[in-house]
């Protein structure tokens, strides 16, 4: 077997070891070890190139970046258990729900906004699930449509900053967390308006699926009703803009003040400002969002192990030129590259999570999209796009098996009359994913969606630099021999200097 057959069937092992449904991160480091010792038995490469593994786990578990991980997930987990979601839900349902659709424009709004200061899908679902979904039923709304948006407004957790998935794309691609997040924001508030205006047109052309509730089931209004919804969204902004923005990853703001790690560790205490502010802040809900924390934050760092190992050993066998030749081949250049690459994660996300994508996928690709000249924070937001649909594939993605058991723990609690059947939660699911494909498509022809937010850099214009001679250099009365030939204005150039002599001073010439 010659070295350059190796590389894809490394490559069609790791497709093979993903369906198997064993832990990706304990596959993929044997997977990698296995490959190892056959290339060394080939003699493709020594044995001591496999020296370098312990020193790339290091690298990994030394990476200042990753640490802002558990900072972020442990706000989310703070601000997720406090009953933030619950207040927020409740006043924007009273504000909104009068209109068509006013209930699924209040679970948007509330997804975007605690996306944007929570970060976790699994307790964003399952709390606007368990308060929004009866109060749909009740009042005749569509089953299909309140299950879709419960999921999808979950789901664009993923893409709203400070999501996790940008702090990883930003460390797999070399860009700042800051540019990331600025990117994101583009993509995040349209995917926010597409969501709304699929519920506006839905309203027009079916109206008895999103009807507006009574006013008379409000328990608020006026004044009390918009101090309660100001209650909640004032604080989460002031959250927001202190996290965000002093990391720099605001638009408008191109100036860092803070590390994502040192923003990350002052959410935290915004964090529980907020838990103590709702009457919230116990020792039992600290352990368990340390719990849930510690378990992710072991989680990610064993999956980026296992991808380290597999791709060390990857790029010992050239599968890195592989990918290289076999990408930067297609037909229609750049958009053609992003096409064929988001219909690939498309595909992986039936059965991945978005981190084994992003560390074991993306520093395959990352690679070839800068050599084609793709703007790599461009590049790491549209991924970011494509994999919030990891979530809402049928029948795999993870919300909608959140959304199944909360389903069936109302069903047995009472508070819904009647079960959700799955395939409501299925078929349900389709038009929001189809809306998030719709979103990708944007961001690949649209780029200035991402762009836009990002600071310009300053463009040179070669035909206007202008190089400046000192004057000095063509007086002829500076002392220097200028009368040199005809054809060289700067006269005969300087004449070579005796090299020094061993005692320090010049040599003499040699006498004849």
């Amino acid at each position: 077997m010659q070295m350059e057959n190796f590389a894809p069937i490394m490559f069609g092992g790791l497709v093979l070891i993903m369906l198997i449904g064993f832990p990706v991160a304990f596959s993929l480091a044997a997977l990698g070890m296995a490959s190892g010792f056959f290339a060394i038995q080939m003699g493709w490469f020594p044995a001591v190139f496999m020296e370098n593994l312990p020193i790339n786990i290091f690298g990994i578990l030394s990476n200042d970046l990753l640490l802002a991980i558990p900072f972020f997930t442990f706000m989310g987990a703070i601000l997720e258990k406090c009953g933030l979601a619950e207040d927020m839900l409740d006043s924007m349902g009273q504000l909104f729900g009068t209109v068509k659709g006013g209930l699924g424009y209040s679970v948007i709004i509330v997804g975007f906004i605690l996306g944007a200061i929570t970060g976790t899908v699994a307790g964003q679902v399952i709390a606007m699930a368990l308060i929004s979904l009866p109060v749909m039923i009740r009042y005749g709304y569509n089953m299909r449509y309140a299950t879709g948006v419960l999921a999808a407004s979950g789901t664009i957790t993923q893409l709203v900053p400070p999501s996790l998935v940008l702090i990883v794309m930003a460390d797999q691609l070399g860009r700042s967390v800051g540019d990331m997040y600025r990117g994101a924001w583009g993509p995040s508030i349209l995917q926010v308006l597409i969501f709304a205006g699929y519920t506006f047109m839905l309203g027009v052309i079916k109206p008895h699926h999103i009807p507006g509730i009574p006013k008379s089931a409000r328990t608020l209004s006026g004044a009390k009703l918009w101090a309660k919804c100001l209650r909640g969204i004032i604080p989460s902004a002031i959250l927001i803009f202190a996290v965000l923005g002093s990391m720099g990853g605001l638009p408008g703001i191109d100036t860092a003040i803070a590390t994502p790690t040192e923003a990350g560790a002052m959410g935290v205490v915004g964090a529980l400002i907020l838990a103590a502010i709702h009457k919230r802040l116990t020792l039992a809900l600290i352990w368990e969002a340390m719990v849930g924390t510690m378990r992710l934050t072991a989680m990610v760092v064993f999956i980026l192990i296992g991808a380290r190992v597999f791709s060390l050993v990857f790029q010992g066998v050239d599968g890195a030129r592989w990918v290289e030749h076999l990408l930067t081949g297609l037909p229609g250049g750049q958009i053609g590259f992003l096409i064929v690459v988001n219909l690939f994660i498309f595909f992986l996300a039936f059965f991945l999570d978005f981190f084994e994508i992003a560390f074991i996928i993306l520093p395959m690709l990352g690679p070839v999209a800068a050599k084609l000249g793709i703007d790599l924070v461009w590049f790491g937001v549209l991924l970011c796009v494509n994999m919030q649909t990891s979530f809402m594939h049928p029948p795999f993605g993870f919300a909608l098996f959140y959304l199944r058991g909360i389903a069936d723990t109302l069903f047995k609690e009472k508070r819904i009359a009647k079960p959700v059947l799955s395939n409501d939660i299925y078929m349900g699911a389709i038009p929001w994913v189809l809306m998030q494909l719709i979103l990708v498509a944007i961001v690949i022809f649209v780029p200035q969606t991402v762009t836009m937010f990002l600071p310009k850099e300053e463009a040179i214009d070669t035909d206007k630099v202008q190089i400046e001679v000192p004057a000095d250099d063509m007086n002829p009365n500076s002392g220097t021999d200028n009368s040199g030939g005809g054809e060289n204005p700067f006269g005969d150039p300087p004449k070579e200097e005796a090299p020094a002599a061993p005692g320090g001073t010049a040599a003499e010439p040699e006498k004849k």
